[in-house]
């Protein structure tokens, strides 16, 4: 699998995938708490201006964005001057709360300084298992678009009970992005990690030369399950086996997935100019229903 070079036809899928991404029109992309705050929980604002300077970059060149971003419980935390991760949920939800409220502000404001307008959009799983709610927020999706309006998108912990209690829900919102890309028919789908892509083993444990970066990858391949290893990373609760999950879901729907280091937004311009960056799951093959859950892969 991770010869993919010596393989021609799977090299020339490869190719077709990268060239696909460079003529993506509408892109959402999801970055993780680990990425946007330091391990103290403090916004990493260095960071975010980089992201939204990126994203910014994309709209001015007529490309339609969308941003799925976690944090805010982690913002919360660190407004309250809390430590531990609370146990509760309802202590998760009132840090929630406060978190949303500074991590919209903060990228509204980053934003405004190169033009755009953010509108929020919080969602919970059952809103998008609804056909009826499900099609008001394609409808609220659009009608931002068409004003150049940037979508920021973002769990709504403060009111979901499941979401924020355990992983099987959208795993520090990898799986919601997926579920966001398919509602607004995207072309593609960057997901910002705390690692440059999928490796043939974790280069948190052996070193980087080690560990091989996987250019392209099959999301309905067996193998990646055990290559993608843990479900947790350092400040979210969404790892590399969440982020393949929303790779097969948004595969489902026809759209290709980047995963890309989140220290780097930069890369973004080099992605969506069909460079190869990252791991890109091929969105045009196949993938089994039974593969679309996370107790597959859990």
């Amino acid at each position: 699998m991770c010869d993919f070079l010596e393989n021609p036809s799977v090299s020339t899928a490869h190719q077709e995938a990268r060239q696909r991404l460079a003529a993506a029109h509408r892109v959402v992309v999801k970055v993780g708490s680990s990425t946007i705050t330091y391990p103290n929980r403090a916004l990493d604002l260095g960071n975010l201006e980089r992201l939204c300077r990126s994203l910014a970059n994309q709209m001015n060149q007529g490309r339609e964005m969308i941003l799925v971003t976690s944090g805010a419980v982690a913002v919360g935390m660190n407004r309250l001057r809390v430590t531990e991760r609370p146990r509760s949920i309802r202590e998760k939800q009132a840090e929630a709360a406060i978190g949303q409220a500074e991590l919209i502000n903060v990228y509204s404001r980053i934003l405004a300084e190169y033009g755009l307008i953010t509108g929020q959009i919080l969602l919970t799983r059952g809103d998008l298992e609804n056909a009826r709610s499900l099609e008001n927020i394609r409808n609220t999706f659009e009608a931002l678009i068409e004003k150049g309006v940037l979508p920021i998108v973002n769990e709504n912990d403060t009111v979901s009970t499941n979401e924020v209690a355990h992983l099987a829900s959208f795993g520090d919102n990898d799986t919601l992005s997926a579920q966001v890309a398919a509602c607004v028919g995207a072309d593609a789908l960057v997901i910002l990690s705390d690692i440059e892509g999928l490796h043939d083993r974790d280069p948190n444990i052996v070193s980087e030369v080690v560990a091989k970066l996987i250019p392209y990858a099959n999301p309905a391949d067996p193998e990646l399950v055990s290559i993608a290893g843990g479900t947790t990373s350092a400040q979210g609760t969404g790892g590399m086996v969440t982020k393949l999950l929303a790779a097969r879901i948004a595969a489902n729907s026809g759209i290709d997935t980047v995963i890309m280091h989140g220290r780097r937004p930069g890369d973004l311009a080099a992605i969506l100019e069909g460079e190869t960056v990252g791991t890109v799951f091929d969105g045009q093959l196949d993938v089994p229903s039974h593969l679309l859950s996370v107790d597959e892969i859990i």
